[in-house]
């Protein structure tokens, strides 16, 4: 029994070795970093769905908030976002400083004809902006005292805006979503092998499209509630 166990353990630790060899390669890095990107592209479609609950009033927002908060499974999606985020942006950066002390490489697998673009050139910048943006963001909302979050996160929430610098910075990191995702969705798509000349144009329009509605749907919130007086 142990000598027919042992080639299938043996098989195993071999299919073990080889997907952590692949995992530590520079492809296996490039599409755990695009693969987390879309997955984080999806969450802030889901995440600006309910953020526009704000237009609702403050009985719309804070039921989908209360709903939220209650949710058993939140605190597994929460650390699952964390997760997908760190990995995101640490492979990335890695990968961006091994290339570039190689040789100048872009972020993009494939170019097509564009060439490089402004979201190209700065992914490593505005992902810094977004993540400094993160950690404001969590420090305003998530992390705000729990009485004041059941009581009124409406509230909280349009206060906040009401501060010209916390808006500004809000709109700021904002347009650098845009920016990132205008080259990070189809550049995920291209490391994931979605290449191909005919589809490629059409990746690039649609993930151009996704970019500039997430920004601009995000943007709104500030806009109205911060520098144009909204539901005052």
């Amino acid at each position: 029994m142990q000598a027919t166990e042992a080639p299938a353990a043996k098989s195993c630790a071999a299919c073990d070795c080889r997907a952590i060899e692949f995992l530590e390669s520079s492809i296996g890095k490039k599409i755990m970093v695009a693969l987390a990107g879309l997955f984080l592209s999806f969450f802030l479609v889901v995440h600006l769905a309910g953020n526009l609950f704000l237009f609702g009033g403050a009985p719309a927002f804070n039921h989908y908030a209360s709903l939220l908060e209650h949710n058993e499974l939140l605190p597994v999606a929460e650390i699952g976002l964390v997760v997908l985020f760190l990995i995101h942006i640490l492979l990335a950066i890695r990968a961006t400083w091994i290339n570039r002390a190689a040789r100048p490489v872009g972020y993009a697998v494939y170019r097509g004809k564009g060439a490089r673009t402004a979201g190209s050139k700065t992914m490593i910048w505005t992902g810094l902006l977004l993540l400094a943006f993160l950690i404001v963001h969590l420090k305003s909302f998530r992390f705000a005292p729990e009485a004041v979050r059941e009581a009124d996160l409406y509230a909280l929430v349009v206060h906040a805006f009401r501060n010209p610098w916390y808006s500004g910075f809000y709109v700021l990191a904002l347009v650098g979503l845009g920016v990132h995702l205008s080259h990070g969705i189809q550049s995920g798509f291209q490391t994931l092998g979605l290449n191909h000349p005919r589809y490629t144009p059409w990746i690039k329009r649609l993930g151009l499209a996704l970019a500039v509605l997430l920004a601009l749907g995000f943007m709104s919130m500030p806009i109205y509630f911060g520098f144009l007086g909204g539901a005052k």
